[in-house]
């Protein structure tokens, strides 16, 4: 007997998974979770039926939202996750010794726990002294704060349910005030291949393109997310994630990485013809 996991990108589009067993199924406060061995992608973990990461993709995307800013900012000693309740991204940035302090803030502490228990790997990057751990909303967070942090990432999940408040306009325009004068946020943009997650793409670049000076899209392939297809935002009040890329002082930091380059950040900004139209329409209205 064969056991799939199916998650529907669409109505008409759905993933089919091959299960070789179940290992945690929970519901808390905010979110079903649901943790499977799979014979492809190892293990991974899906939130309301979506899949959030496995064993075999999930550096792409933590080091895509980590290295992007931290290869442009030249300074970077403070820093906020917004989410990131798996430690994904705080594994990619405690390998930087200039960051002296960063806060996470995770709205669901069993999304944590299970983390913490099944991937191990992960969330040893949540064990690092130099991190604070929150269990709070992060728009409420983020109101309390000012001219605080040279680096925010949100590392959300998508704009709905309990989330939902992190991709509104009040949310960006709290980032920007949180930040210091040469602050980057870095966000998941999403993917805009189908018609229904093309419409959230549109809204969210013309809420980030109205709050920051400089507001560009990269890009990235992550097997698992809808179309295998994924977009992140860079937002800017001083840096241009292309302009003033070092990368001859992030190279000598000598990091491991499996995705990232410098030569793969400079190409993750060229953007297919339609993903440029669509930016550039929401750009103009």
């Amino acid at each position: 007997m064969h056991m799939w996991f199916s998650e529907y990108h669409t109505s008409n589009v759905r993933l089919d998974v091959r299960i070789e067993e179940q290992l945690f199924s929970g519901q808390s406060d905010y979110q079903k979770i649901d943790v499977f061995k799979s014979y492809e992608f190892g293990k991974m973990v899906a939130l309301d039926g979506e899949i959030v990461f496995s064993d075999t993709d999930e550096f792409i995307y933590d080091e895509m939202v980590t290295h992007v800013p931290m290869a442009v900012h030249p300074n970077v000693k403070n820093v906020l996750i917004i989410g990131g309740g798996d430690g994904g991204v705080a594994k990619e940035l405690i390998n930087y010794p200039s960051i002296e302090h960063i806060d996470v803030v995770e709205t669901d502490r069993m999304f944590v726990d299970v983390c913490r228990k099944f991937f191990p790997e992960v969330a040893c990057g949540l064990d690092d002294p130099r991190i604070s751990m929150y269990y709070d909303d992060g728009l409420r967070f983020l109101r309390r704060k000012s001219d605080e942090y040279d680096l925010i990432i949100n590392d959300s999940t998508d704009p709905l349910g309990h989330t939902e408040g992190l991709f509104t306009k009040e949310f960006y325009g709290s980032c920007y005030k949180a930040l210091k004068e040469d602050g980057v946020m870095v966000y998941q943009h999403g993917s805009p291949f189908y018609d229904e997650d093309e419409v959230e793409c549109r809204k969210m670049h013309r809420k980030v393109y109205k709050s920051f000076p400089i507001s560009r899209v990269y890009q990235a392939h992550i097997p698992t997310c809808p179309s295998g297809y994924w977009l992140f935002g860079f937002a800017s009040k001083k840096y241009h994630p292309l302009n003033d890329l070092n990368t001859e002082k992030w190279e000598a930091l000598g990091l491991k990485t499996w995705y990232y380059t410098t030569n793969l950040h400079r190409g993750a900004f060229m953007l297919p013809r339609y993903v440029e139209e669509l930016l550039e329409e929401e750009e103009s209205n």
